[in-house]
């Protein structure tokens, strides 16, 4: 895969999915400037970047809803250009329309759509310099409905269409623009909208009969299907698309179970 000497930008990159990213790409030969609001996170995850060998990430102490213009002047100051954007950060509340209030809608949006588009705005010219791409990351909540994730899941289903609106816009300068739409990942996430740790277990549980692959998503999952995407040389056909990291989720459907031999 050809990143040797490519820079990256990952949002949301002190845990999870981002953090995954960050790691593989830069194994990949990538230099990568990490952000992140939990200072903490960041450096342990520079710090496994710089003990697998590869370069030393810049790491960035911000929040993409607010300090967008200081994160992109912060890489081109330390790298000098930018080849891949990777929008990961977002956050997610539970809620139903019965319940839901415009406060928590406007902080998902805010986070999950608003700050992708700042952040897009900002990176284009450095990213037509280099004929360079976006990787949005998404959920299979944007392709169908989660119960509970209200909020969550309609930002998505917008981040999906904005993808495709960006891929548009952007062919003419020469880049591409896709996402990832993963199911349930190994992640932190679940921890940090409440769930307590025996409560993730029964949902992984739950969720392996689910999904034809009999298993829930790893980080390394969905790290190389970014990297897949982000890859100029290898992905130069694809734009505009949404892949779903599922384990065949929406494939099987609502109420699938596996077929016995």
């Amino acid at each position: 895969m050809g990143f040797e000497g490519k820079v990256v930008i990952v949002t949301g990159g002190s845990s999870g999915i981002g953090a995954g990213a960050a790691i593989h790409l830069a194994k990949l030969g990538a230099k990568v400037a990490i952000v992140g609001r939990n200072e903490k996170g960041l450096a342990e995850v520079a710090e496994q970047i710089k003990n697998s060998g590869s370069s030393s990430p810049l790491q960035i102490v911000a929040d993409v809803t607010k300090d967008g213009e200081r994160i992109v002047d912060e890489t081109i100051k330390q790298f000098g250009r930018l080849d891949v954007l990777l929008n990961n950060a977002g956050i997610s509340v539970h809620n139903t329309i019965c319940d839901m209030n415009c406060a928590d809608f406007d902080r998902v949006f805010d986070t999950n759509v608003r700050s992708v588009i700042t952040l897009t705005q900002l990176c284009l010219p450095h990213l037509e310099k280099t004929k360079g791409n976006i990787v949005n990351v998404s959920s299979i909540a944007g392709l169908k409905p989660i119960p509970t994730l209200t909020a969550y899941s309609i930002s998505k289903a917008a981040l999906d269409q904005l993808t495709r609106c960006c891929a548009l816009d952007l062919a003419s300068k020469g880049i591409r623009v896709n996402a990832v739409n993963p199911a349930v990942i190994q992640t932190p996430i679940f921890q940090k909208v409440g769930m307590t740790d025996e409560m993730v277990e029964k949902l992984f549980e739950q969720v392996k009969s689910t999904y034809p692959v009999g298993r829930v998503g790893k980080v390394t999952d969905t790290s190389a299907a970014i990297a897949f995407l982000a890859d100029n040389e290898i992905a130069s056909f694809f734009t505009g698309i949404n892949l779903p990291v599922d384990g065949g989720a929406m494939v099987a459907g609502v109420g699938y179970k596996p077929t016995e031999n």
